[in-house]
């Protein structure tokens, strides 16, 4: 069994460690592009670091998928794997933003276990915001049980997105921090009702986030509404499609021809 209690304390700690250096607070940083439009700073590194320290003491057993680690395929040895990204939303955290977390999933044969996302600076009075879920057993965010978006007609749904492109005219924008992980989070919420993504991106992004909506009562899925999987051999899926169940066919739907277009 694994220490719980120790798990979040450690996701805590490392966001005391990605604080200690947020420009929001006026701290200076240094960051960089590891590739043109993929940026990363030092921050991304210490938390990476240490968490991998950490999270290897509590479960040895287990391997490692992260970010900002090389990936090797000796993980997919493992049953019990961590899917880790240090600093989810690494744009907001350079530009002083509150729209970062740290994202942390134990993932069981391809299915997370464990999910934790914190964000230390986003509801500051009450010690930030940590969200939490385990398989089976529901999901929080501190000490509040989590109940997702039941909207079941898809027009007006809330969307964290900047912009909404013409065919989508009908949904509403709110807000949209940059993290992925914590967009995927306010369905769980009832903040929104649908998320969605036409790209590729990695599970270390939605792992945690995932369960956290699943656990909520979402449906979560990739952009075409197959199940995700993790820990694969290509640690990559396209797109991902988190919202209400009531309206989740209808977001596949109407998703089809673009998320085609844009996987080829």
């Amino acid at each position: 069994m694994i220490d719980r209690e120790r798990l979040e304390a450690i996701v805590r700690e490392a966001g005391c460690i990605a604080l200690a250096g947020w420009p929001g607070d006026g701290h200076t940083l240094e960051s960089w592009e590891k590739t043109p439009g993929s940026p990363v700073c030092t921050s991304d590194l210490e938390v990476d670091a240490f968490l991998k320290q950490e999270l290897g003491a509590l479960l040895p057993a287990a391997g490692w998928l992260s970010e900002e680690t090389a990936d090797t395929h000796e993980r997919q040895k493992h049953e019990l794997v961590w899917l880790v990204d240090p600093i989810d939303g690494t744009r907001d955290y350079i530009r002083g933003r509150t729209g970062w977390a740290v994202s942390v999933a134990l993932v069981n044969t391809r299915r997370p276990l464990l999910g934790y996302l914190y964000a230390p600076v986003r509801r500051r009075a009450d010690g930030g915001e940590m969200w939490r879920a385990e398989a089976g057993k529901g999901a929080w965010l501190n000490d509040a049980r989590l109940t997702a978006s039941r909207r079941e007609v898809l027009a007006g749904s809330r969307v964290p997105a900047q912009k909404l492109a013409a065919e989508d005219a009908d949904l509403t924008l709110v807000d949209q921090p940059n993290s992925i992980a914590l967009r995927m989070a306010m369905v769980a919420a009832d903040e929104a009702d649908l998320l969605a993504t036409l790209r590729w991106g990695y599970e270390w992004d939605i792992a945690a986030a995932g369960l956290i909506a699943r656990e909520a009562g979402a449906t979560v899925t990739d952009a075409f509404g197959k199940p995700l999987n993790y820990n694969k051999h290509d640690p990559r899926a396209f797109g991902v499609l988190v919202s209400a169940n009531g309206i989740h066919a209808a977001a596949v739907k109407r998703l089809a021809e673009r998320a085609v277009r844009y996987s080829a």
